[in-house]
């Protein structure tokens, strides 16, 4: 279970994330979502630690993930994987040498120098790129593979890391909408398949609501809804996006990926306020 508490990050005299208490049961597939600048990914970013929260706790079971440093924080973000907008991948190295790259925190120091895997550990990558459905791709570079593709690729890495807890930051913000929609697939399957907790930044409300349990969304640093998309009344979406109709309708329906889901765009124009 992923627990905080109080938890806020500040920049100087802004305050990004403000006060935000949450508790998420192992398992769950969670959707954050939220306007540009709301906290989203500075929340994210707090989870795996890669930016320290100013305030709070964050605590995973037994683990005050918060205090952690030096062996403890590394084993962390190899327990708490992270998957990018902008994928991470070393573009000139192969598919299958940036998928091994998520063994580096089970390995040591002398195996990663000297670029060292196992017959085991080939077969685990080979393995995770067949389940994203880019086993074809292992020998291409990285860089030449398609936004969608590359995305796959940076799911497979992650999964080397046999985390405990998956954090996607926008996972589909530059890909078209058949791509989101298999990247989405991709981490509804783990969640469901595997158990691993699931947290995704997403922009849109017709994917938050076709692929998360539970949504939480954000208005500039605090949480301001908490609960099943089936909750997200009209009010409560004029509170996330913070805007007036005409504006908000923009935010929540700029993407053609609901009409790949079969969410038509009727499907949310009941939350839009009227102009």
């Amino acid at each position: 279970m992923l627990k905080l508490e109080d938890v806020s990050r500040r920049f100087g005299d802004f305050t990004a994330v403000k006060n935000v208490s949450l508790t998420i049961p192992q398992g769950q597939m969670v959707g954050v979502i939220g306007r540009s600048g709301a906290g989203k990914s500075t929340l994210l970013r707090m989870l795996n630690r890669l930016i320290d929260p100013s305030d709070g706790i964050i605590r995973f079971n037994e683990t005050l993930v918060s205090s952690l440093s030096g062996a403890g924080l590394r084993n962390w973000q190899r327990d708490c994987a992270m998957i990018f907008q902008q994928f991470n991948l070393v573009p000139r190295l192969n598919v299958l040498t940036n998928v091994l790259l998520g063994r580096l925190n089970h390995r040591s120091t002398l195996l990663n120098l000297i670029g060292s895997f196992s017959i085991e550990e080939r077969a685990m990558a080979i393995a995770s790129l067949e389940r994203l459905g880019i086993a074809q791709t292992a020998l291409q570079r990285a860089g030449t593979l398609s936004g969608g593709q590359q995305q796959r690729v940076a799911i497979a890495r992650a999964l080397m890391q046999q985390p405990k807890m998956l954090l996607a930051d926008e996972p589909i913000a530059s890909l078209d909408p058949m791509n989101a929609k298999i990247v989405m697939d991709s981490l509804r399957s783990i969640n469901e398949e595997e158990g691993i907790t699931v947290i995704t930044n997403l922009h849109t409300l017709d994917t938050a609501r076709a692929y998360c349990e539970r949504v939480i969304g954000m208005f500039a640093g605090e949480v301001v809804f908490d609960g099943p998309a089936s909750e997200l009344t009209r009010a409560a979406v004029k509170m996330i996006y913070g805007a007036d109709g005409d504006e908000l309708s923009e935010d929540i329906t700029s993407t053609s990926l609901g009409a790949v889901l079969g969410v038509e765009k009727e499907s949310v124009g009941p939350l839009v306020p009227a102009a």
